[in-house]
């Protein structure tokens, strides 16, 4: 007994005939008696009396058609609740990023809440490395971090290429330089990312294409503490210039354009390949994609 079954007879008693409730439900009337005869099979009872014209329902048959009435308009409400939850944007995305993409996201994440009040969006600032784990481990929907690695497991959506800059303290003696040069760069106190950092290995190796030699002073995981280092004159740095606009507009950092204009900082949006994404999670990661316009100079 199915449910396609019980609108097949429901459709017969309905339309008075077999041959047009075979036909609402495209099988041939022979099929159609046979679905019933099964029904009155397995009921081990009659529901149709087929010896009069037109058929009428026995006792029985009038009750189990009422009964399979209300059956299938609560399955049908039901069907319709559970489309209505696949298309609402409700409930919560989990994210993970690297601190350094706050000037991005909140501004997106604003826009999200106030376009779908009734959804959340959890972010947590992580290492890169750890972005990487809580994609993988399904404990965040979506990562957002720098130079986003392969992995056979991971998808992986370029978002934005972020233009890097010369970074120094507004007294520096480069600090007004129209442009800053390999050259430049020979012998200066360098406040670094870590070394198994891969944005740190993309600044290095072009410094080495470009014969530039710096001296390493301090080395950090993240560029809240780097700009912090650069404001106090420990030495400069090499940074995506959107990371650091609000100190260079209150002039805590000064910012000057590099000739290596082949060195930026790519953020791409991660998650776990073939992962399921519910209507929140999908809106949200348009949201985020609608600023991908290419390299980003503020």
């Amino acid at each position: 007994m199915t449910l396609e079954m019980l609108k097949l007879y429901c459709d017969i008693v309905r339309l008075h005939s077999f041959s047009q409730g075979a036909a609402a439900n495209q099988i041939s009337q022979s099929a159609a008696s046979q679905a019933v005869q099964q029904l009155e099979t397995e009921l081990d009872v009659r529901l149709i009396d087929r010896s009069k014209r037109p058929f009428m329902l026995t006792p029985e048959g009038r009750t189990f058609y009422e009964g399979c009435q209300v059956l299938l308009q609560e399955f049908e409400r039901l069907r319709a609740q559970i489309a209505s939850t696949r298309t609402q944007v409700g409930g919560t995305v989990r994210v993970a990023a690297i601190y350094s993409a706050i000037h991005i996201l909140s501004d997106h994440m604003q826009r999200f809440m106030s376009l779908h009040p009734q959804a959340k969006v959890r972010l947590e600032y992580l290492h890169p490395d750890k972005v990487v784990e809580a994609v993988l481990h399904d404990e965040a929907d979506l990562g957002i971090l720098s130079f986003p690695p392969a992995n056979r497991s991971l998808a992986i959506l370029p978002w934005r290429t972020e233009t890097m800059v010369f970074a120094c303290h507004p007294t520096h003696r480069l600090a007004r330089r129209k442009i800053i040069t390999a050259s430049d760069l020979n012998d200066e106190n360098f406040v670094a990312f870590d070394a198994d950092l891969r944005i740190r290995k993309a600044i290095d190796r072009c410094l080495r294409q470009h014969e530039a030699k710096v001296n390493v002073v301090m080395e950090f995981d993240n560029i809240e503490t780097i700009k912090q280092a650069i404001a106090i004159g420990a030495g400069v740095s090499i940074l995506p210039r959107p990371t650091i606009l609000k100190e260079v507009g209150n002039r805590t950092l000064a910012a000057v354009p590099l000739s290596m204009t082949e060195l930026v900082r790519p953020l791409g949006i991660i998650h776990r390949r073939g992962k399921l994404f519910t209507p929140t999670i999908a809106r949200f990661l348009e949201i985020l994609r609608q600023s991908d316009q290419g390299p980003t100079q503020a």
